[in-house]
């Protein structure tokens, strides 16, 4: 428990009272990603959360970005506490929310994870980690949201401290509204160039293109040599909002 006195407490209490009103507890989340204990992204998403909660990480050693839903069943998994509010685990995002709800964190009311290392806008959202992770939770009744930023190759680096502020607002807006069972929320922040004004929100629904399908060989080997930016996109779904340079806001139905 964070001293009261100390001027971090203060400032985590009044953001929390102006974003979430209706309570006067802090929201209890359960934060995890795809890319790692010690994401960058993940700190940022830490950052974020604190304007709506009391957030508790619970994350996997290594990455597995890609890895989508998979659980671990026929092999042991095992738990690291590394403070009081962070947890490892030698498993993947599914894997970190199971465990977070059946053994570290069951009082969970909200499942946050990101922020991903790259886009998870359209069909990504079926092979992603860390839109898995929240969907595991919206399987056991939590509602959750999955923060991804994406990464345009070649232009500047991603600035995690603009992107916690571009996120806290919308982690405010997001779980103040009534939760639909069977839901949760998908955020996709655009790449913009180092002082470019801060980017609109939009609400739009999830692109149903497939990612394309192209190989080259190597060899005796194919690589997958698609390229993620000139995808296929239908106007006003998320990935046409976001590499138009908007924040992508997609409501998904498990």
């Amino acid at each position: 428990m964070p001293n009261p006195e100390s001027s971090t407490y203060l400032s985590v209490y009044t953001l929390h009272a102006v974003c979430y009103p209706q309570r006067m507890d802090p929201l209890r989340l359960l934060l995890t990603n795809d890319d790692g204990i010690d994401a960058d992204g993940l700190a940022a998403l830490r950052s974020a959360s604190l304007s709506i909660g009391r957030p508790l990480i619970v994350a996997s050693v290594e990455c597995h970005s890609g890895g989508g839903h998979r659980v671990t069943t026929h092999s042991p998994l095992r738990i690291s506490r590394r403070d009081s509010a962070t947890y490892v685990v030698n498993g993947t995002p599914a894997d970190c929310v199971r465990l977070g709800l059946d053994r570290i964190a069951p009082e969970t009311e909200w499942i946050l994870a990101g922020i991903n290392h790259g886009g998870n806008l359209g069909d990504d959202v079926y092979m992603s980690g860390t839109v898995a992770a929240v969907r595991e939770g919206v399987l056991h009744g939590r509602p959750g949201i999955a923060v991804s930023h994406y990464h345009r190759k070649g232009v500047d680096p991603l600035d995690w401290p603009r992107a916690t502020r571009w996120v806290a607002p919308i982690l405010c807006e997001l779980v103040a509204r009534p939760w639909e069972p069977g839901t949760f929320w998908n955020i996709n922040l655009p790449h913009l160039p180092a002082g470019a004004p801060d980017p609109e929100v939009v609400f739009c629904p999830v692109d149903p293109s497939p990612l394309p399908v192209s190989y080259r060989d190597e060899g005796e080997h194919l690589v997958y040599n698609g390229d993620y930016h000139n995808r296929r996109r239908q106007p006003g779904t998320d990935i046409d909002v976001c590499f138009s340079g908007k924040i992508a806001v997609s409501l998904v139905r498990v």
